[in-house]
């Protein structure tokens, strides 16, 4: 693992670890701030800042959409960070901006891996989400539908986001035109 890219993966973790433990200690919006100073300076260090930036949006979007989905059926439910009731809080939308910031650095190793990506989908979501739970930053309606249904969704979505990644990636670079 490059230095960058390990540590992206450090700031990963720190960010994760700040937004469940403000979040747990109703502190959600500390967690938010420090969570998105980890984004920044990602972006700080990024060699490629135009395709990381596209990568978040899309990560923001699809992954905002499936918590706020589990979140409006009840799946989850979550005590600090509510804006909006029935949407992921936004600490969780920080999560998912930190999640996407490996997508092309620290887990750029599973480009092109997509069956890997979804076992690894399947199994390391379910478990992010129940060590938030330990921590105290979620909670479920039922703990084993819960990590069924996010074990699954999951199992989509990491390949979803390795392909995202890799489009990001290879797309032109858009050229100024000048007249």
């Amino acid at each position: 693992m490059t230095n960058l890219r390990l540590i992206n993966f450090l700031l990963f973790q720190l960010g994760w670890l700040a937004c469940v433990l403000a979040a747990a200690a109703q502190q959600a919006w500390l967690g938010s701030l420090l969570g998105l100073g980890v984004v920044v300076l990602h972006f700080v260090l990024s060699k490629q800042p135009q395709v990381d930036f596209k990568i978040l949006v899309l990560v923001l979007i699809l992954g905002g959409s499936w918590d706020s989905l589990l979140t409006a059926l009840g799946i989850l439910r979550f005590d600090s960070g509510m804006m909006i009731s029935l949407f992921a809080p936004h600490w969780i939308l920080v999560m998912w901006l930190l999640f996407a910031t490996t997508l092309n650095s620290s887990l750029g190793w599973m480009q092109g891996r997509y069956l890997l990506a979804a076992v690894f989908g399947a199994i390391g979501g379910p478990l992010a989400y129940r060590a938030g739970a330990a921590l105290g930053a979620v909670d479920f309606s039922s703990t084993f539908d819960a990590m069924v249904i996010i074990g699954v969704g999951w199992m989509l979505l990491m390949p979803t986001f390795v392909v995202m990644a890799e489009a990001a990636r290879s797309a032109p670079a858009e050229k100024e035109t000048s007249q």
